[in-house]
Parts: C-alpha cells; sequence; structure tokens
C-alpha cells in the first residue's frame, strides 16, 4: 500500500511539473480524439491497475501448474495492449506535425532506455552493478514511457 500510495504521488508531482513546463499548446488534437483516446486509454490503464494487483496476490499463492503460473503472470499484459492500441489509434488520427513530435519523442525515449538499459549491461558484465533481470525488464516500459513524456515537452517546445 505505501508503493502504490508514494507511487500514485511521485506520478501526480512529475504530471503537474510536466504540465506547468510544456508549451501552452503541447497537444494539437482536438476535443473530440482528446475525448476518443482518453475513453479508451483510461479504462485501460485502471484495468492495468486492477488485473497486476490481482496477478500478484494470485502469483503468491499458487504454485503449480507452471502453465497456469505463466497465465497469470502474462493478465497484466492485455490492458497494457489495449492502452497501446488507444495510443497508436490517436496517433494515426492527428495532424502531421502533431505525428511528427510524437515519432521524435517515441524515438527519443526508446534510444535513452535502450542506451541505459545496454550501459547497465555493461556494467552488470563487468561486475559493477548486480541488478537481477526480472526487476529490469520491467522498469524497461515505464522508463521508456517517463522519458516520452519528458521528450514530449522538449521537441513540443522546439515546434511551438
Amino acid at each position: 500500500a505505501l508503493g502504490v500510495v508514494s507511487g500514485a504521488g511521485a506520478a501526480c508531482v512529475l504530471a503537474g511539473l510536466l504540465a506547468w513546463w510544456s508549451p501552452e499548446a503541447c497537444d494539437s488534437a482536438t476535443p473530440a480524439q482528446r475525448q476518443r483516446y482518453l475513453r479508451a486509454f483510461l479504462p485501460a490503464m485502471a484495468a492495468y491497475v486492477v488485473v497486476l494487483f490481482a496477478s500478484v496476490w494470485l502469483l503468491r499463492r499458487i504454485d503449480d501448474p507452471v502453465w497456469l503460473r505463466a497465465l497469470i503472470a502474462l493478465t497484466p499484459v492485455l490492458p497494457i495492449a489495449l492502452g497501446l492500441r488507444a495510443v497508436v489509434r490517436y496517433i494515426r488520427e492527428i495532424d502531421e506535425l502533431q505525428q511528427r513530435i510524437e515519432l521524435e519523442a517515441i524515438s527519443i525515449a526508446t534510444a535513452l532506455v535502450s542506451l541505459a538499459y545496454l550501459a547497465a549491461g555493461f556494467l552488470q558484465l563487468a561486475k559493477v552493478i548486480a541488478a537481477s533481470a526480472d526487476i529490469a525488464m520491467i522498469w524497461v516500459f515505464p522508463l521508456i514511457c517517463l522519458c516520452y513524456g519528458i521528450a514530449k515537452v522538449l521537441v513540443a517546445r522546439r515546434y511551438r
């Protein structure tokens, strides 16, 4: 519970900072496009939170069979896939300039996270750090999302 509250608080602070620091029109989508996107994205993310907690709870109580543990472990991927579908649909609907901003932001984010992951791999290979692979893998997608949000603000400032 403490981790959830801490994570939610940090997310709210970061969202506030990004909103304060972002240019006036960081997103040129129409209100209808934004509303359609939010109607698809927010329920998917809410479902992700619920499914994630349920899957972690179940995995602590089920030892066998392995196929069932694998199925339970993968259930949080479905709501994320639905959220990504909403993002892709949104990007297809917006104008070319906004698409360019989105493309640059996601390119920068994936490049930075990939570079950091590669550097961490080299440090682990040299036995400078010791990070467990399961934790490292789990954090790749959230870090890309975080870097994307920051990169979008910076890229949008160039075009406004």
